[in-house]
C-alpha cells in the first residue's frame, strides 16, 4: 500500500518569539517493510540555518534555527511511503519468554547487544515489581514470547480506556495505571514498561495510522494524528511490532517514522526559545492512500 501523508504543526505564541532552535523527527524510515519514496519538510518563517542527520536510532532528524521575530511557526511535512506485506512469526513457534529474557542477563552475547539497550529503564519508563505482576498475567511458565506479548496487548486494550483528556505528555505510568485511562503514548509506554519489568527488551515506535473503516463504523483510533505503539525483540525473529490501542499486529496501515527507548527520544518536534509566553499547538495529520 502506497499513502501520501500531510502533516502540519502550528505554534502560536502570546507574545513575540525572538530566537530558537529546533528539532523535528518526522520523516518516515527506510525499513525492509517499508520504503520511503518522498518526503518534504518546509518551515515558515524560514529558518537561519538548518541541518539534517540522523540520530543515534537512526531516526531522521532536521535541526533548525529562526532568529527573526515571530509569534507563528509552522511546519509542514509532505511524505510517500509505500508499505509492504510481510507474514507475522507465529506466536507458538517463538521461544519461551523466560528463554528469550535469559538471554539479556550479563554477561550477553554480541548477537543480542543492540536490543539489550531497550531492557532498561529510560526517563519516562521504569520497570516495577507492580508492572511485572500486572505483564505476569499473560506469561505463565513456558509461554511462548509472541503469544505471551499479544496476550498483553489484547489485556492493555480491554484494561484501559482511550481518553485524550486523562493524561499529558508528561503523566506519569504510575498513574495511567492507576486511573486505567491514556492515550496511545501512554499505553505503548505501558506495554514497554511490562516487558521490560520481566526483563525483556521492548522499545517504542511513533508512526501514522491508515483505517479504512467497515461502512457504519468509526475509524481506528489515532488515524488522524501521529501514533505509537511498540516493539518486542524476539530471538530468532527480530522486532516485533503491537499496537495496544487497538489490540492489532501493525501490517500496512502502520507508517512508521522513529524508535527509541521512549517517547522522549522520538517526540515530533523540540525546541528551545526565547519569548513567547504562552503558546497554542495545533497538529493535524492526513493519511491517503494512493489508489493502485
Amino acid at each position: 500500500m502506497t499513502c501520501n501523508i500531510l502533516h502540519r504543526t502550528l505554534y502560536e505564541y502570546a507574545a513575540p518569539v525572538t530566537v530558537s532552535h529546533h528539532v523535528a523527527r518526522l520523516e518516515p524510515r527506510a525499513t525492509p517493510a517499508q520504503a520511503r519514496e518522498s518526503f518534504s519538510l518546509k518551515v515558515f518563517p524560514e529558518p537561519t540555518l538548518r541541518k539534517e542527520r540522523a540520530d543515534y536510532f537512526g531516526n531522521q532528524l532536521c535541526l533548525f534555527s529562526i532568529q527573526e521575530v515571530h509569534k507563528r511557526l509552522e511546519i509542514i511535512t509532505h511524505s510517500r511511503v509505500t508499505v509492504r506485506a510481510e507474514k507475522p512469526p507465529a506466536r507458538e513457534a517463538s521461544p519461551a519468554w523466560e528463554e528469550a529474557a535469559a538471554l539479556f542477563r550479563d554477561p550477553v552475547s554480541p548477537e543480542v547487544v543492540e536490543p539489550y539497550q531497550f531492557v532498561f529503564d529510560s526517563p519516562q519508563v521504569r520497570a516495577s515489581f507492580e508492572l511485572a505482576d500486572y505483564a505476569g498475567e499473560s506469561f505463565a511458565r513456558d509461554t511462548p514470547l509472541l503469544a505471551g506479548v499479544s496476550d498483553l496487548n489484547r489485556r492493555i486494550f480491554k484494561d484501559f480506556k482511550y481518553d485524550p483528556k486523562a493524561t499529558t505528555i508528561v503523566t506519569l505510568l504510575e498513574e495511567v495505571l492507576a486511573k486505567r485511562r491514556g492515550v496511545c503514548q501512554d499505553f505503548a509506554h505501558l506495554g514497554i514498561a511490562c516487558l521490560r519489568s520481566l526483563g525483556l527488551p521492548a522499545r517504542y515506535v511513533s508512526g501514522y495510522l491508515r483505517t479504512r473503516p467497515p461502512e457504519g463504523k468509526p475509524r481506528l483510533v489515532g488515524a488522524d494524528a501521529s501514533h505509537a505503539w511498540f516493539s518486542v525483540f524476539c530471538p530468532g525473529t527480530g522486532w516485533a511490532d503491537f499496537d495496544p490501542t487497538n489490540n492489532v499486529r501493525p501490517a500496512t496501515e502502520h507508517i512508521t517514522v522513529a524508535y527509541g527507548r521512549d517517547f522522549g527520544d522520538v517526540s515530533p518536534v523540540a525546541g528551545i526559545l526565547t519569548g513567547g509566553g504562552e503558546h497554542v499547538v495545533k497538529v493535524s495529520v492526513d493519511v491517503a492512500e494512493v489508489p493502485a
